[in-house]
């Protein structure tokens, strides 16, 4: 699992560190359920978290926080569909490693 150096954030600005510290929570769920996650902060973009499916690479998808008018945070898909609550990690690093799942039917 390949987390965001500190270079990466010292950086950003405080709403792009919210994003960042939203994903950072995020990445060693996924990791539990066997995902790789690579913490991306590319200039000018909104930060995302890659999550790859290691036993097929080909599985891989960018996974998006973001806070909405009430002030809760919500994890996303890279089409604007959500995952889950920021609240409900294990919800949402289920449903992503679901997705990516070699098995996956659907």
């Amino acid at each position: 699992m390949a987390i965001g150096a500190p270079h990466v954030s010292s950086s950003l600005s405080p709403p792009d560190q919210a994003y960042l510290d939203q994903l950072d929570r995020l990445a060693p769920v996924l990791a539990r359920q066997g995902m790789t996650t690579n913490l991306m902060a590319p200039a000018g973009r909104v930060p995302s978290l890659r999550v790859v499916n290691p036993a097929a690479p080909a599985l891989a998808e960018d996974v998006y926080a973001g806070c909405c008018e009430d002030g809760s945070w919500w994890f996303w898909w890279s089409w604007a569909e959500r995952i889950a609550a920021a609240t409900e990690l294990e919800r949402a690093a289920e449903r992503v490693a679901h997705v990516l799942s070699a098995a996956h039917d659907s």
